[in-house]
């Protein structure tokens, strides 16, 4: 099957789940800046949303770049992906509405890790899933292989979200602060795949 379809359709639900977390930063009533302080909440788990939002869309279209064809499995895995983060309009509410109360800064952090980027030896990860399946279709030899190496920094990605969670009850602000950390990390565009490509 070709891919276009599959990057369409993906393209289309990201935007979808980028179009309804805007929707959840309501305009106050009032003309001050009183008004806009209590949005403030809101507005930061947006913007932390957003980032990790664009950096899926980001790798994804990198990922699809270095695949030629897909495959009933890989639709699937998509699918399992996008089903995650279709979940990040309502963490992303729950936890601005909040003001990043415990519970809800831990589920955000469950959603990150759930929807993770790139691989972990646990297989309900939806990208690393993704990319297993793309690898297991194109084979251990193909460009998508070896773009995606060893992969530290998914690795360390994972391993912060799955820190952030537990921690989430003790502190939900230092919490907060890893998942930026891991959003810093990933805002430098992942270059293996293109570089794979142009060699």
């Amino acid at each position: 099957m070709v891919k276009g379809r599959l990057e369409a359709f993906s393209d289309g639900v990201i935007a979808i789940i980028i179009t309804i977390m805007v929707l959840e930063l309501k305009i106050p009533h009032e003309s001050d800046l009183a008004a806009l302080r209590l949005l403030i909440p809101t507005f930061l788990s947006y913007v932390l949303s957003f980032v990790h939002i664009g950096i899926y869309w980001n790798n994804h279209h990198h990922l699809f770049q270095a695949v030629r064809q897909v495959n009933g499995s890989t639709l699937w895995a998509n699918l399992h992906l996008l089903f995650w983060l279709s979940l990040f309009p309502f963490v992303t509410a729950w936890m601005g509405e909040n003001h990043f109360a415990a519970l809800p800064v831990a589920l955000y952090g469950v959603v990150l890790l759930l929807a993770a980027i790139r691989r972990n030896p646990v297989r309900v990860i939806a990208y690393f899933t993704l990319t297993r399946t793309l690898i297991f279709h194109h084979g251990q030899g193909s460009t998508l292989a070896n773009a995606l190496g060893r992969d530290f920094k998914g690795k360390l990605s994972v391993l912060i979200y799955a820190v952030t969670i537990p921690l989430a009850f003790a502190t939900p602000w230092l919490a907060c602060a890893l998942y930026v950390l891991v959003a810093v990390l990933w805002l430098i565009p992942d270059r293996r795949i293109e570089k794979t490509l142009n060699s």
